[in-house]
């Protein structure tokens, strides 16, 4: 899938990278999303409302998670039919790969096999850990946003955000303090 910003030429283009919401979206997360281009779910979505609540503010790409099946789905099984494992986004200056991680390996050997898998991609995205994590010293980038709902938070709710330049790609890491602040969708 090729993305360009909203409007022709405007940069830099912000992607709002999220996952592991498992039917609720902190409210903080929801406000840092608001000037988003589009917004990445690495999966673990648990409700169509989060998808169309998202959509609200940007053009959405989401993978399913691990708990993204019939029985835990919450709302429009055609949404959760229509997920895929994995997506790539073209973004200006690369690739962004996106997949929940739950299919590559413990966590020891996670990040090489998701370099081995997707080799091109210069940023991979996954959920599955709910852990916050930046590992930018190797090609591609392996990140996860951490949990964007109320679930294992692991000190509290947490996001990225990524600026794309023309001169290059900028991660900011977004966490937000216990108590978590949810609105169920």
């Amino acid at each position: 899938m090729g993305f360009a910003p909203r409007e022709k030429g405007r940069f830099p283009l912000c992607v709002g990278i999220v996952s592991d919401t498992h039917g609720t979206l902190d409210e903080r997360v929801w406000r840092l999303l608001a000037d988003c281009d589009l917004i990445v779910h690495a999966g673990d979505i648990g409700a169509g409302a989060i998808l169309e609540r998202l959509e609200s503010r940007a053009p959405v790409v989401a993978v399913a998670g691990n708990n993204d099946v019939p029985g835990k789905w919450n709302g429009d099984h055609k949404r959760l039919a229509a997920l895929t494992a994995a997506a790539r986004v073209d973004l200006p200056g690369g690739t962004l790969a996106v997949v929940h991680g739950h299919r590559h390996g413990p966590p020891a050997r996670r990040h090489a096999r998701l370099r081995g898998t997707f080799p091109q991609a210069r940023l991979v995205a996954y959920g599955h850990s709910h852990r916050l994590v930046m590992d930018t010293g190797a090609t591609p980038w392996v990140v996860n946003p951490g949990a964007a709902g109320t679930r294992r938070t692991g000190g509290g709710p947490s996001a990225l955000l990524l600026h794309v330049t023309a001169g290059g790609w900028r991660l900011v890491p977004h966490r937000f303090d216990l108590p978590a602040v949810a609105a169920a969708c």
